[in-house]
């Protein structure tokens, strides 16, 4: 795959709505855990967070301006932010997997 082509920016803008997704559901999957005592919020700046608006509201235009980084990136350096961006969707994958884990220990 060439980075520099347009099926590269379309691979690109793909991932970027995954990263926002996986941000997003997690912000959405910890609500849930921690409102039935699940889970814990381990992030210390989150923490307090949790269970307000301003939560939900942070995970969204927080994933919203790292995607718009990472594409502001891409145009400079397409590799530098492809491979940013994958590590970024695999964690936040992993995440996801694990807290939807969680709900199958119930």
């Amino acid at each position: 795959m060439k980075i520099f082509s347009p099926a590269g920016k379309n691979k690109m803008r793909i991932l970027l709505a995954v990263l926002v997704v996986f941000v997003i559901l997690d912000g959405v999957l910890t609500e849930f855990l921690l409102k039935d005592g699940l889970a814990r919020e381990i992030n210390p700046f989150l923490q307090p967070l949790v269970g307000d608006f301003g939560f939900m509201a942070l995970k969204v235009v927080g994933s919203l301006l790292a995607a718009l980084i990472l594409w502001d990136i891409y145009r400079r350096f397409p590799k530098v932010a492809f491979i940013a961006t994958w590590v970024a969707v695999a964690g936040y994958g992993v995440i996801v997997l694990w807290n939807t884990s969680l709900f199958l220990l119930i």
